[in-house]
Parts: structure tokens; sequence; C-alpha cells
């Protein structure tokens, strides 16, 4: 046999078997939905969220590291955004943004100063169907962190801020805020050491002025709000945190007792489990 008729041959049975492939296609529908796992109605209908996470102060994005594996692990995509930290007129529309980039469902979720940026955020976005406060700023409109953090006493992380004077844009100075390296009782007393040298290294500070701007708008009014509360937070107070909670009419709040102010690196789990909890629930 030459090599020219066995290369037709080759070339007829791969056309025969695409052929075949076809007309499969034509009467059961595309390959993928006929070798696909039939699941029930109610798993077809439901289309898992993203999660979208937010950092607040004296942190970055890294700091959702162990909580973004869980959720990994239970088969969300998840993203986290990354929080200018230079207040509301800034950090909002900045967050507002990558909210409208993301197509279908969306949690959002929030640690300490991150959830003043998602209560203005999240304002008007159909797409996000719970709001997941972490240790969290919860405030109505016209509220201003600085009110809040004094609301209740035990607040300790004043005097462990560093300010750092910088210049802005258009010339004038601002007051950064760095978490000093004696800060980890204050902010993170449950993690190791040499976990909180990395942290503060790592940190991205925040503008002064995010204090005093007065939030415009209160998502949680019209999104199903849950929260976790620190036990043993010393940045925002435990009493503090457990009365915005109830006042945003919270469908779950859950209590961390031996928490420090960063639950999500130290018990990521349950911060995860909270926000599987909200998935479930809304989609």
């Amino acid at each position: 046999m030459s090599t020219e008729v066995s290369r037709r041959q080759v070339l007829a049975a791969g056309a025969a078997l695409a052929g075949s492939a076809a007309l499969t296609a034509g009467s059961e529908g595309t390959a993928g939905a006929a070798t696909a796992p039939i699941g029930t109605g109610e798993e077809k209908s439901k289309v898992k969220p993203t999660i979208v996470l937010v950092h607040g102060g004296y942190a970055d994005s890294s700091c959702w590291n162990a909580t973004v594996q869980e959720l990994q692990d239970k088969g969300y995509t998840t993203v986290c955004g990354s929080n200018p930290l230079r207040g509301i007129p800034t950090d909002a529309p900045y967050i507002g943004s990558l909210l409208d980039s993301i197509s279908g469902p969306v949690v959002l979720v929030a640690h300490s100063m991150g959830g003043t940026v998602i209560t203005n955020a999240a304002a008007g976005k159909t797409n996000v169907k719970a709001l997941v406060y972490i240790a969290a700023f919860v405030p109505d409109v016209g509220e201003t962190q600085g009110e809040l953090i004094t609301k209740f006493p035990g607040s300790e992380v004043e005097p462990v801020s560093v300010p750092v004077p910088y210049t802005k844009a258009d010339g004038t100075t601002g007051i950064d805020l760095y978490l000093s390296k004696d800060g980890q009782a204050a902010f993170a007393a449950d993690i190791s050491t040499a976990d909180f040298r990395v942290l503060q290294a790592t940190q991205r500070p925040f503008d002064a002025d995010s204090f005093t701007f007065p939030t415009t708008a209160a998502a949680w009014k019209t999104i199903p709000t849950w929260g976790l509360v620190a036990g043993r937070d010393k940045a925002i107070p435990p009493a503090c945190e457990r009365w915005m909670y109830s006042r945003a009419n919270a469908r779950k709040i859950v209590e961390v007792p031996r928490s420090s102010h960063v639950v999500m690196i130290s018990h990521p789990k349950i911060v995860a489990d909270l926000i599987v909890d909200a998935a479930k629930a809304t989609s």
C-alpha cells in the first residue's frame, strides 16, 4: 500500500468520525451537554455568586488569603478589591466600578473600614445580593467613622497609629495613618508575632480624613445583611459592632468570642462559613 493511499484512508476515516459526531450533536445536543452530570432542577437554577472581599485600613488584599482559600475550596469565585483607603469620595466609586465589571450575582464582604466603603458602593447595584460585615463599620447616611468608633468605649488603635504627611495631587498636604510595630495587642492579638510583622510591613495606610467623610448612602437598608462580631476587638469595639448589625437588621450575627480585629486571618473558616450562608440564602 502506497503512502498516498494510506493518507487518503486516514482522512476518510477522520471525516466519517466527524460526520458521526455532528449527527450525534444534532440529535442529542452538544457533546458537553451529553457528558455533563444531570442534576435536579433546583441545582440547575442556582448560580453561585462571585464573592467580592474588601479590606480595611492597615491592611491590603492579602489579609483575605486564608478566607479566599476556604471559599475557593467550596467552589466560589472570589475577587479581592484593592481599597484605595482615601475616604468615601474615592473609595466607594472605585469599588463600585469593580462591582460593575462583574456579571452575575455578587456577595459583597468587607472588613473594618471596608464596611463603610461597601455601604456606599453597593447602593443601586442590582447585582449585589448580600452584604457581609466582618468586624466592620455599618454607617447610616450622614454618619462618619469618627462618630461610630467613639460611640462605645474600647478602641485602642489611636495610640498605635503613626501619622505620616504626604503630598496630594493638588499640592496640599494629607496625613496617612500607619499601624506601628507596637500595634499587635490593639489590632491583631490572636495571630503570631511573625504573622503580625508581615501584616505590619505590607499594610496600606489610610488617609486620616477617612474618619471625617459623612456616609452618603446606606445599602444595607435594601440589601440583606450578615454580620460577624470579633469578641476581643480593640479596634472597633464589639459593642459597637453588635449595635450596628442590629440596626441594619442583620439576618444572622455570628460572634467569635476570642477573636481580635483581624478575624479573617485568625478564624478564616468561621468567616468563610458566614459568607457561604449569605450566598446560599440569596441565590
